[in-house]
């Protein structure tokens, strides 16, 4: 084999390498990639359907309900406009509470119920979670522009 295509062969193999190692690296990318929608927006269908995803809002006043078996917990996420029903099993953030906001990462079930893998709750009184603080917000302009 002459010099030239040893060196032409050398490129090539190098090029697919650097081709592989962008392809597993995007798709690792891809695959851990967890999008936020609101209530309304999983109510309106624009959320993903069979993948994980985050929905957050408030906790809805008087909607926890805490099974036998001590660590299954079902409650409401509500941005004041619309609500999705939650089953979580595990333990709780301390500071999970109605009324405060909450982010669920999960799935939504074909019932429109959404199976959470993890709860986060806010840290103290006047945090929420930005992108929880945004879809209520959101969601009270809208119901004003209807109201009006």
């Amino acid at each position: 084999m002459k010099s030239r295509h040893k060196k032409l062969a050398l490129i090539v193999l190098v090029l697919a390498a650097l081709g592989i190692a962008a392809a597993l690296v995007l798709n690792a990318f891809q695959s851990n990639l967890v999008f936020f929608f609101s209530p309304t927006q999983v109510a309106n269908g624009e959320a993903p359907t069979g993948r994980a995803f985050r929905i957050g809002g408030l906790v809805e006043a008087g909607s926890i309900q805490r099974q036998p078996d001590g660590l299954s917990v079902h409650f409401v996420v509500t941005d004041t406009a619309r609500t999705i029903p939650v089953i979580y099993t595990g333990i709780l953030p301390d500071l999970f509470k109605e009324g405060k906001g909450v982010v669920a990462e999960g799935r939504l079930g074909g019932d429109g119920v959404f199976t959470a893998t993890q709860v986060l709750a806010k840290h103290d009184e006047n945090y929420m979670p930005p992108e929880a603080a945004h879809a209520v917000e959101q969601a009270q302009k809208a119901q004003q522009t209807v109201v009006e």
